[in-house]
């Protein structure tokens, strides 16, 4: 027997994608964090759990002392949705290997990589169960498994879930291992598990292989957590940990308001001085079968979170055929009037006259389609920022029964939203990734291949017919985003992002010094992501391409702009630039 007081512990985080559950930077996934809670109950001590992401793994070699060392390595990671990402890279099969190879002692594996593995982390392929050279491959649940083995002295485990009174522990007991992530204070974002399960069966799904009745943990239980988290330096937090936010404390389908309220609530109330509180999966058959209650949890949730919020909508197809062979649970039709809803209930922009009638829809009060911000107003003090919260659509391809017409639903249901004036934060396409467990098991990757040039072509036009002119829709020129932290350089200029849900990508003429934060104005529109200025821009110390930047100015413009320095007010160049610049003199100069 072992006694856990002796080991050294080294967990690595290899990042997570699943369908409600996110950990690549700079996110931290719940993985890490409850199986060094795990550990902790079960005898270890804090002092002698170290942990490194795949990441820090490779810029810096010297931290692999720490899994050569280690009496125990617990790898954590795994991807069942492909994606691509810009603060962290995942890790690959080959370097998952080479973990096990380099440690001397006892190697466990875990998290959803246990439902399967590809060549590459990417969609349109199939995937087998592999132990990855691993002494042990927990098939239950990571922080179980790392709690039987050292408990039971190193011995073995039985493969197990755990269940919401030792996540309670654990989630607490595991908070500090945040401050051993790279990211951490000021650019990390913790990701939230309010539940596990779903009670639909999409056939590509993973998440109902954690249960088909949801598992609810309390208010009080997650808000711990929080306010653990809060102890260890983090600001940011996102309820994403969930098929559907709407269904928190129900039955596992209707809403229940009264729960989100106390969640909600309690959250702000523990972290007074929260910075980002965001949410991933809402699903639009709640919203259309129980339309009041979830007009009530969406107010609920648009007072208490910030701004630029985004509830992940799971159409996954327009196409009615794919639809029913693969027991997708929401038709095109309903998925259009939940769109429509969030957008009443929640599509308005803090600061400007639909703040100020926040109140109003908090008692009831519903917004018609055309008061909404694809043409804002704004009151004179107020900067634009980005809607409180706004759906974004999930579409994947290859799925059962896909044909050359599911392309046109797809696109023809993207275009009816624009078309109706609603807005979308995002649009999400993606190629289906087959895993063991799910009935997309039998059909695999075929369809997938087979569509692939289809594919690029669609996925292109959604870009240039609906992305770039609804993103322009939803952060029109001077839309202000607060704290852009700045990430890497390219092309002469630095690129950042706020800390959030699908934030978005933003380009800022010239090299600025990474790892700092910029409040920005929007100046213009990619096809998911935007040019901006620094905001309020001070025209006596703009750059020419800053000032260029700005709609309306044009190099010439700045040129002239420059050369008439100084100024002591903006009216003096033009009163239409206040929306993006200010004056600062020597006298009123930081």
């Amino acid at each position: 027997m072992t006694d856990p007081a002796d080991l050294a512990v080294t967990i690595v985080d290899g990042y997570v994608d699943e369908p409600a559950h996110f950990g690549v930077p700079p996110y931290i996934s719940t993985y890490p964090r409850y199986v060094a809670g795990a550990l902790v109950d079960a005898g270890v001590p804090r002092e002698a759990i170290t942990y490194h992401t795949i990441d820090a793994l490779r810029d810096e070699r010297e931290r692999w002392r720490d899994v050569d060392d280690a009496d125990l390595l617990v790898y954590v990671g795994g991807m069942t949705v492909p994606g691509k990402y810009v603060g962290g890279t995942p890790a690959e099969p080959d370097e998952v290997k080479k973990l096990a190879w380099t440690a001397d002692g006892t190697t466990l594996m875990g998290g959803p990589v246990r439902f399967g593995v590809g060549d590459e982390n990417a969609g349109g392929i199939e995937t087998e169960r592999d132990d990855l050279d691993y002494d042990f491959v927990a098939k239950g649940d990571v922080e179980a498994a790392a709690y039987d083995l050292v408990h039971g002295g190193m011995e073995g485990f039985s493969d197990r879930m755990r269940d919401n009174g030792e996540i309670a522990r654990w989630a607490r007991e595991g908070a500090f291992v945040v401050e051993q992530h790279p990211n951490h204070p000021d650019y990390l974002i913790c990701e939230m598990e309010t539940s596990r399960g779903c009670p639909y069966r999409c056939s590509f799904c993973t998440e109902p292989l954690y249960g088909a009745d949801p598992s609810f943990r309390t208010p009080e239980n997650v808000v711990g957590e929080v306010s653990a988290l809060a102890d260890h330096g983090v600001r940011h937090f996102r309820l994403g940990r969930q098929a559907d936010i709407l269904a928190y404390g129900g039955d596992g389908e209707a809403p229940n308001p009264d729960a989100l309220r106390a969640l909600y609530g309690g959250i702000r109330e523990a972290v007074p001085d929260l910075g980002t509180l965001h949410l991933d999966n809402m699903n639009p058959i709640t919203i259309v079968e129980w339309p009041e209650k979830s007009r009530e949890g969406i107010r609920i949730i648009a007072e208490h979170n910030t701004p630029g919020d985004t509830a992940a909508f799971g159409l996954e197809s327009a196409d009615p055929l794919v639809q029913e062979e693969n027991n997708l649970n929401v038709t095109a039709d309903e998925c259009f009037e939940a769109i429509k809803i969030v957008n009443e209930e929640a599509g308005w922009r803090p600061g400007g006259p639909s703040d100020a009638r926040a109140a109003e829809r908090a008692s009831g009060d519903s917004r018609e389609p055309g008061d909404r911000a694809d043409a804002p107003r704004y009151g004179d003090d107020a900067a634009p920022r980005l809607p409180k919260l706004l759906p974004g659509i999930n579409l994947v391809h290859g799925l059962k029964g896909e044909r050359a017409e599911t392309f046109e639903h797809n696109r023809q249901f993207l275009q009816r939203v624009y078309d109706a004036g609603l807005l979308l934060r995002r649009i999400n396409i993606r190629q289906v990734m087959a895993f063991s467990g799910t009935e997309m098991a039998e059909t695999g990757a075929e369809l997938a291949r087979d569509h692939k040039q289809q594919f690029k072509q669609y996925k292109r036009e959604v870009r240039e017919t609906i992305d770039n002119p609804m993103l322009q829709r939803v952060a029109p020129p001077g839309t202000v985003l607060p704290d852009v932290h700045m990430e890497y350089h390219q092309d002469g200029k630095t690129f950042g992002r706020q800390l959030g849900t699908y934030p978005l990508l933003v380009a800022i003429p010239g090299e600025r010094e990474l790892g700092r934060t910029l409040d920005v104005a929007v100046t213009d529109h990619g096809y998911r992501s935007v040019t901006g200025v620094p905001h309020p821009l001070d025209l006596n110390a703009a750059s020419m391409d800053e000032l260029a930047a700005i709609p309306g100015v044009g190099r010439g413009r700045a040129g002239d702009i420059v050369v008439d320095r100084p100024y002591e007010s903006v009216a003096e160049v033009d009163a239409e630039l206040e929306r993006f610049a200010t004056v600062r003199t020597p006298e009123s100069a930081d």
